[in-house]
């Protein structure tokens, strides 16, 4: 089935196309990888994508929901895009326990949940009782990505996921991605400049230049990460 139908979807700055997609159907189960240089659209598509811009042309359906018409679609996807998703003048575990009241989840089971991602949190982000303004740039991210994961979401959108983060918190989340795609079945989708991370965990990888789907690939053997590796090369 299909999570994600994009038809049409165009969207510019002055003279500048952000993004030119004229179809592309992500599905139930898909953990893609977004990539490309800077300039590529890749933000400016999850932001479409979450009713944060208003595309020129063209429309996104979320699990057949259209986010520009309705808000039917937000119980089942979370996202984190940058510091601005957070409430920072609370603590991480303030913060996690307001997004579980508005999705009606108990506290005894957001207690529950938080216990799964303490590895990742690595000891700085949960009872540490200081405001997500005052963490450092690495665990503000972490708490994005918890926040992101904690409702238990059926589509889960992160831009940048790796950013900040220190090499053993991003072996951790890669293995948070997969896990949590394969034990629920979530749709997942992630942008990284990281083009080796990004291969080690998407099933499908979708190459994005000045707006537009230069190759959507299926990662299912060396032959995606040497497309890839040829292709940014070739930029070089």
């Amino acid at each position: 089935m299909t999570m994600i139908e994009i038809q049409n979807l165009k969207k510019s700055f002055g003279e500048t196309t952000a993004c030119d997609i004229p179809s592309l159907a992500i599905h139930d189960g898909d953990l893609l990888g977004l990539v490309g240089n800077n300039g590529a659209g890749k933000t400016t598509l999850f932001r479409l994508m979450l009713d944060l811009l208003q595309a020129d042309n063209g429309h996104v359906l979320l699990d057949g929901i259209d986010p520009s018409v309705s808000e039917d679609w937000k119980q089942a996807t979370a996202a984190h895009i940058d510091d601005s998703f957070l409430i920072d003048y609370l603590t991480p575990e303030e913060y996690f326990a307001f997004l579980a009241k508005l999705s009606g989840i108990p506290q005894r089971e957001v207690d529950e949940r938080l216990t799964t991602f303490e590895h990742f949190a690595g000891g700085e982000v949960l009872g540490q009782k200081k405001l997500i303004r005052n963490l450092s740039a690495g665990n503000k991210q972490k708490v994005g990505i918890i926040a992101a994961l904690i409702r238990q979401p059926k589509l889960v959108i992160l831009d940048e996921p790796f950013n900040f983060l220190d090499p053993t918190s991003q072996s951790i989340l890669k293995r948070m991605l997969t896990d949590y795609n394969k034990q629920t079945g979530a749709t997942i989708l992630l942008s990284s400049h990281n083009l080796q991370h990004t291969i080690d965990i998407s099933s499908r990888i979708v190459l994005l230049e000045k707006g537009h789907v230069i190759s959507d690939i299926v990662n299912d053997s060396d032959e995606a990460r040497q497309q890839l590796v040829d292709y940014f090369e070739e930029k070089a």
